[in-house]
């Protein structure tokens, strides 16, 4: 395949009402640049930034995917660079009179016949891997543990072959916080419902210090774990809990602690290496799609493909969710009007003026999301780059609204309200219940969960040809002209059900590259 440097200039239109177009051609073009369309370009203007398609106007709306992204601060010849330092920003849509649940799309035919194999768990949900998570109460024992992680696996896990790995489910919250604060409970549930991920088998192993204010009973309390016999089948979902607690009068010693730790987790690992894949339907797959390092080919190729493959889960009957609350505020009439039900649409609204009011507390606003990478890449403000985040979550109407850290329970396309931080958010979709997660991004970013797999999908050719063993799937080639977005979207969602099944490794798995589990504490610390 030729190389997109040696094309003809190219640039791409997302719908005809748009006066502005980003550059296709790889490094860009320069001034005198001539279009097959005779467009000529004035400015030299970089890979996936704008292009004026007609004269602008001071104070001219800028139009793409016929949404105002903006307004010319000056006049804009036809040709020009249009980029951030030329545009203002339009204010955020009001949260009154907005469309409710207007929208209803054809019902989408069921897909069926695909399976995947998953591990099934008491609680009803299936797990895309047999892994042992070991719960911390506070940020205070993650060094002990993370030593006695180690330890497990060099010396036990060789020994309990069908356990995937062993994880240490580390964070920064426990202790020198407001507590019993009203919001302290996001925090809390988001590490509760993490510690009961599908992933994980249910079995459920905490190490705690013992002074610490969140004490191992008010993390999980009785009945929360759903208890699984040697058969690995469910019965009564109340057991004691077990925790290894570093200041009991027991431990003399640092490698008493690590002993400690060791035998318990003897115990859970004997029990997930019992467990065996079986065949289960794709509607079993909770998967979280999420994008970062975002540039302006993520709502033209990856995101795109991605929204595709998101109708086709909900077509097998799978729940699918999406996040990021700044990076869909300015599209809030688009979600509010596919809202299955006017109870779902006013759910979305509370989530959306409730950030509000946390950005005003903090004396920001939306735009504070942009990162400079975005920019660099052709995203000029935070109205663009939504419009290209929300296209992730495909067509099918949203039949759920989840707060942060609240556990999904239902299937189909589900709102997961999170901040558009990727570990943030990452990390809110795991409380969620995702077995699988589906992460795009254009400027490239190794990004990755210890606790599910991850497949990363590049917008850009370039950029999977030189991150060639840390992207999964190569979305650039429907800007290249070489797939289309149906194409990518069925790739993606037959690679979903082989990564799920075991069968294929992604490429975060194969290197081991993690993020760590960042907790949103929007509660005081004290």
């Amino acid at each position: 395949m030729a190389e997109t440097n040696t094309r003809p200039p190219l640039y791409i239109r997302i719908h005809a009402a748009d006066n502005v177009a980003i550059i296709a051609n790889d490094g860009g073009l320069k001034t005198g640049a001539t279009f097959a369309d005779g467009l000529v370009l004035v400015d030299n203007v970089p890979q996936g930034h704008k292009v004026a398609l007609n004269d602008l106007a001071e104070g001219d709306a800028i139009v793409r995917y016929n949404v105002v992204i903006g307004y010319a601060q000056k006049a804009l010849a036809r040709g020009s660079w249009v980029h951030e330092r030329v545009m203002r920003m339009p204010t955020a849509p009001e949260l009154d009179g907005l469309p409710i649940a207007t929208v209803k799309p054809p019902a989408m035919p069921p897909l069926e016949g695909y399976t995947f194999e998953g591990y099934r768990n008491a609680d009803g949900s299936v797990g895309s891997r047999n892994i042992l998570a070991i719960t911390q109460t506070v940020q205070c024992v993650a060094g002990v543990t993370e030593f006695a992680v180690q330890r497990i696996k060099a010396e036990l896990l060789p020994r309990f072959p069908n356990v995937d790995d062993v994880v240490a489910l580390e964070h920064g919250y426990g202790c020198g916080v407001a507590i019993d604060a009203p919001d302290a409970i996001i925090p809390i549930r988001t590490l509760r419902n993490i510690s009961l991920n599908p992933n994980f088998g249910g079995e459920v192993m905490v190490v705690s210090l013992g002074c610490e204010k969140l004490q191992p009973e008010r993390l999980l309390p009785p009945g929360t774990i759903p208890i699984t016999d040697q058969r690995g089948e469910g019965v009564a979902a109340d057991a004691a809990l077990d925790v290894v607690c570093l200041q009991d009068d027991a431990h003399v010693g640092f490698m008493s602690m690590i002993d400690s730790v060791m035998r318990q987790a003897e115990v859970h690992l004997a029990r997930l290496n019992a467990r065996r894949r079986e065949t289960v339907p794709a509607s079993e797959l909770v998967v979280g799609v999420q994008c970062g390092g975002s540039d302006a080919f993520s709502g033209v190729t990856a995101n795109p493909a991605v929204g595709f493959a998101t109708d086709l889960l909900v077509r097998a009957g799978a729940t699918v969710m999406f996040s990021e609350t700044t990076e869909v505020r300015d599209g809030i009439d688009q979600l509010t009007s596919r809202a299955s039900s006017a109870e779902v649409a006013e759910a979305m609204i509370r989530e959306m003026a409730w950030y509000d009011a946390y950005l005003q507390k903090g004396r920001v606003d939306r735009s504070a999301n942009t990162t400079p990478g975005n920019k660099k890449g052709g995203l000029s403000n935070i109205v663009e780059k939504a419009m290209g985040s929300i296209v992730k979550s495909g067509s099918a109407p949203i039949s759920g609204v989840l707060s942060p850290g609240e556990k999904v329970r239902q299937k189909g396309l589900i709102y997961a309200a999170t901040p558009a931080s990727d570990f943030i958010c990452g990390t809110l979709q795991l409380a969620a219940g995702i077995n699988l997660h589906i992460f795009t991004t254009g400027r490239g970013t190794p990004y990755g969960l210890a606790e599910v797999p991850v497949i990363k999908v590049a917008t850009r050719s370039d950029l999977a040809r030189r991150w060639h063993d840390l992207m999964d799937v190569n979305a650039g080639r429907i800007a290249d002209g070489d797939a289309s977005i149906e194409d990518v979207g069925w790739e993606l969602f037959r690679l979903m059900l082989d990564v799920a099944s075991g069968r294929k490794k992604t490429w975060a798995e194969h290197w081991k590259l993690h993020n760590a589990l960042v907790l949103f504490n929007p509660a005081p610390v004290t």
